[in-house]
């Protein structure tokens, strides 16, 4: 298969590079490993529905389910399929493949019940019941207004609310909404609509009790303890970049996201990333970022693009909001014990990764980020925890079958 652009991400940012790339005329390929457009936060809302009749654009091929496990040579990716292996060959390429929930680790955290705050608002989104459940949200960040306002909608009794944020920061960060009026109202159309929600700052999970799965939590709310029974705990301390792809295709990594230039270009000329893959900075950022990155790859429309980089300087700002008044507070990281499991994959404990000395000593020794999940839950609480940094990512990318990673070498 071949395409004049390739787009990898069906959410905000890669919906919008798909549309910007179709109008400039280009053969357009669009991946997901979803089976709908949206991504994993924005499925379902108007925006995102708005762009269904693009599916059927017949400059556009649609690949939903479908997932990259390789790339195999210069210009090409390897792809599974629901239909089999493709081998995918691009003139330029577009990353939009978003970001993924931090999950710090706690005790109790492995429960099952226990999960992401997003991950939860999406099983809601896909038909999950949660109606008269009890539901305690915990972590930091406008995803668990969302996803809160999400399961009540639901059905579900959102017990609490803890934001580990503490009052002062959230007032300074309010304030400087002010800058942002679009999101200064959806803050207030969120607040407005779980009035009557138990809102805690300063708060945050300090461990999570059950036996065969979760019966409730002990949250540490300012300096008062409180034990609050739930049947789901969703936590989300924030978001990190999807850089896997872009660290197997060579480009180069500013800190935790790509680095670009003006126009989205990355460090390998035909490749360019969008979305939170530059930056985590919500909806409106993302779009943005799609369009720029649609534009440049296709070479259309130059004309326009100073505007959009001068609109994209304006989403970094708020970007830089978010990082700086809901970071990861040092109480949060001091709580995690020696038993504590760190890579749910291996079961392997804080008490024992403490032991080495950088990632890939731990990884030889315990095969820590080598299950499942190849280290997109573990290597982020190992940043915070032990300072380290993983700069490698290896093929496949993702769990794969033996025929996929066959067909690399004979297509």
């Amino acid at each position: 298969m071949k395409a004049d652009i390739a787009v990898i991400g069906a959410g905000p940012g890669g919906l919008a590079a798909a549309a910007a790339a179709l109008s400039c005329k280009r053969q357009v390929v669009l991946i997901d490993d979803n089976p709908g457009i949206g991504g994993q936060i924005w499925r379902g809302i108007p925006s995102i529905a708005g762009y269904s009749t693009m599916l059927n654009h017949p400059g556009l091929r649609y690949l939903p389910s479908a997932r990259v496990v390789a790339a195999p040579a210069g210009g090409q990716l390897l792809l599974e399929t629901p239909n089999g292996p493709i081998i995918l060959r691009y003139a330029r390429l577009i990353v939009a493949t978003g970001a993924r929930e931090f999950l710090f680790p706690f005790p109790g955290w492995t429960l099952p019940g226990v999960m992401g705050a997003g991950g939860l608002q999406a099983m809601v989104k896909s038909g999950m019941c949660v109606s008269g459940q009890r539901v305690v949200l915990a972590g930091t960040g406008p995803l668990l207004l969302a996803a809160a306002d999400t399961l009540k909608r639901a059905g579900a009794e959102v017990s609490l609310i803890a934001e580990q944020a503490q009052g002062a920061a959230l007032m300074r960060f309010a304030i400087s909404l002010r800058s942002f009026p679009s999101k200064l109202k959806q803050a207030g159309h969120l607040l407005w609509s779980l009035r009557g929600t138990p809102y805690h700052p300063d708060s945050y999970v300090t461990s999570a009790f059950g036996h065969d799965r979760l019966h409730g939590v002990h949250v540490q709310s300012g300096s008062k303890p409180v034990k609050i029974h739930c049947d789901w705990l969703g936590v989300g301390y924030g978001l990190k970049p999807n850089t896997e792809l872009l660290l197997t295709l060579g480009c180069a990594i500013d800190g935790d996201h790509a680095e670009v230039d003006d126009h989205l270009r990355t460090s390998v000329p035909e490749i360019y990333a969008a979305g939170e893959s530059t930056g985590v900075g919500g909806l409106d950022k993302a779009s943005l970022e799609g369009q720029l990155a649609g534009l440049a790859a296709a070479e259309c429309a130059i004309a326009a693009l100073p505007a959009l980089i001068r609109q994209r300087d304006r989403h970094m700002r708020f970007a830089g909001l978010l990082t700086r008044h809901f970071a990861l507070r040092p109480e949060i990281i001091s709580q995690v014990t020696d038993n504590t499991i760190v890579c749910r994959c291996e079961d392997v404990t804080h008490g024992r990764l403490s032991t080495f000395g950088n990632w890939r000593e731990a990884k030889l020794q315990t095969r820590c980020g080598m299950g499942p999940c190849q280290g997109r839950l573990c290597a982020s609480a190992c940043e915070s925890l032990y300072g380290w940094r993983n700069t490698i990512s290896r093929p496949p990318l993702q769990p794969a079958k033996l025929a996929t990673l066959a067909s690399a070498t004979n297509p």
